[in-house]
């Protein structure tokens, strides 16, 4: 296969832009995917498929089971492949289309379906779609940061460059699927036509993405025999769980993507509500979205200068500080326009400061990993946080469903009761305040950096005995 990846093969020389931009491209579709996933989910099943808020949410929490479970499968899957290609990017061209077409269908629920057999059909394919096919893209390509450089500083650069093509992704999103919808629905953005047609343009764009990362990268971390003393690697899928669980700087990462990414889907997909019932049009997602995502997408461009000096943990804690900030302040700001959209832009510079190094930090855990228990958990590593992520994920749209059943929401409602109204800015401004603060006070017990370069040393040092 055709292949413009940086022409070397040393794990610790730089990366080209290429190869760089190749590997951004495949987080472009995943993050279409995720974010539509994430943020229009619940809309679709309430707005457009009339289905209650609270047992939409109840399918999408229980489903966070077999998520778990299938993406430790897939992790160990990933450690035992062995392909010209390398452990992930081959998976990332075989599941490409099976995800695009079971999203389509996820999102096309038959109009003559009801009851019952509504909600196990959404039951069966939202389970499809996230916990076979989806995770069967995410954890390789997650793990594809370990296994194309041992470089510290590449490895920071890529996931920032990740988080770029996340933003632009989100930025896609906001602007142009509602009029996507709009526009093939005739007008009406609850169309079910409109849906269906909107997925096959977003499933396009991400078989595409995905085929460019797959030609553009190369994989160098690669099993040789060789692994150096006292090193196996996680064939064995208890030993890793084991070694994951004695890894205390995996453990913190993990607790805290898990409630990042709570935060992250109580946010977005409150965001629609807030807007159309809140503020009264729901053509203010669109400004106070991107708001968050221009401001993420900025950041990201500054943080990487700051990233040698400060070191990524530093600049995660700031970036937590930033939410906290700008959760507080959109709380505070009522309807007020202008006082939404700054604060929604503090949000995106610290989500843009701390995801911008989220995976690069998830590398080094797994190095720190093989430093202190001697196995290489590349695959059940990202396995672990991607559980991490989606259960968040789906808690969060879960816990939201119950929030706004609880506060009386019905979506066949023109005008909210003032109970509903509540839940809705809730669940979009306080709850994710509190799991910020505890995300921050994880933080302060991370410490990781300052030990690499020791971990790093003795590592190389194994490898040559």
């Amino acid at each position: 296969m055709l292949n413009f990846a940086t022409k070397h093969d040393d794990p610790e020389a730089a990366l080209g832009w290429a190869e760089r931009l190749g590997y951004g491209s495949g987080m472009f579709g995943m993050g279409l995917i995720n974010g539509i996933l994430g943020s229009f989910l619940m809309v679709y099943f309430t707005n457009v498929s009339f289905m209650d808020a609270g047992v939409a949410g109840t399918i999408v929490a229980v489903s966070k089971i077999f998520d778990g479970i299938s993406d430790l499968v897939m992790g160990n899957i990933v450690d035992r492949t062995q392909s010209k290609m390398g452990k992930a990017r081959v998976w990332l061209l075989r599941m490409c289309l099976p995800l695009v077409l079971s999203t389509i269908l996820l999102f096309s629920i038959p109009a003559s379906m009801t009851g019952l057999v509504k909600c196990v059909y959404v039951f069966i394919m939202y389970n499809i779609v996230n916990a076979v096919f989806y995770t069967a893209m995410a954890v390789p390509y997650n793990s594809m940061n370990y296994l194309m450089t041992r470089n510290r500083y590449e490895r920071g650069l890529l996931g920032n460059i990740n988080q770029i093509f996340s933003t632009l992704a989100n930025i896609a999103m906001n602007t142009f699927f509602i009029k996507l919808l709009t526009a093939f629905g005739g007008g009406d953005m609850y169309s079910q036509k409109g849906w269906t047609m909107a997925f096959i343009v977003v499933g396009i764009i991400v078989a595409a993405a995905s085929v460019i990362t797959v030609m553009g990268t190369k994989e160098r971390i690669h099993e040789t025999g060789k692994k150096g003393k006292g090193t196996t690697d996680a064939s064995n899928p208890a030993g890793a769980v084991k070694s994951l669980f004695k890894n205390k700087y995996w453990v913190i990462l993990t607790i805290c993507m898990f409630l990042i990414f709570f935060v992250i889907v109580m946010y977005v997909v409150a965001a629609i509500y807030y807007a159309q019932y809140v503020l009264g049009d729901a053509g203010y997602y669109t400004a106070i979205n991107n708001a968050i995502s221009v401001a993420q997408f900025g950041i990201m461009f500054i943080t990487p200068f700051f990233m040698k000096k400060f070191g990524k943990h530093k600049i995660y804690q700031f970036g937590l500080l930033f939410l906290m900030v700008g959760f507080a302040g959109t709380g505070l700001s009522g309807t007020n326009i202008p006082l939404l959209i700054f604060f929604n832009a503090v949000k995106g510079l610290g989500l843009g400061a701390a995801g911008g190094m989220a995976f690069g930090m998830i590398s080094d855990t797994i190095d720190y990993g093989q430093w202190k228990t001697g196995i290489r958990a590349v695959g059940m590593g990202n396995a672990g946080i991607s559980t991490a992520q989606k259960l968040g994920l789906g808690l969060g749209q879960a816990v939201m469903g119950w929030v706004l059943s609880a506060g009386g929401f019905n979506a066949l409602l023109e005008t909210q009761p003032d109970t509903a109204l509540t839940a809705i800015s809730i669940c979009y401004n306080w709850i994710p305040v509190g799991c910020v603060i505890l995300a921050f006070i994880l933080m302060l017990f991370y410490r990781l950096d300052d030990e690499m370069p020791s971990i790093i040393t003795e590592l190389e040092t194994r490898e040559k005995e």
